[in-house]
């Protein structure tokens, strides 16, 4: 496995934890927190509850993921 490679999943945000911190559940279940924030560290706004966005896990923890997509509300 190369160090870079990562895994893209589709998630609903739950709950707001904190600014740009969500509470976030795959299709199977699965929670974890989602984190909006660019690379450089800079928050990501215009997130909500119930969003529907994609994430990027590590292969090593699968407890945190970084929202890679802009909301896709279906609203």
């Amino acid at each position: 496995m190369q160090k870079n490679e990562l895994i893209r999943l589709d998630a609903r945000l739950r709950d707001v934890i904190d600014h740009a911190v969500f509470a976030a559940e795959l299709s199977n279940g699965h929670e974890f927190v989602a984190l909006a924030k660019q690379r450089g560290g800079a928050p990501i706004d215009g997130f909500r509850c119930s969003d529907r966005v994609t994430v990027e896990f590590s292969p090593f923890d699968m407890s945190t993921a970084h929202i890679i997509s802009a909301p896709d509300t279906g609203r």
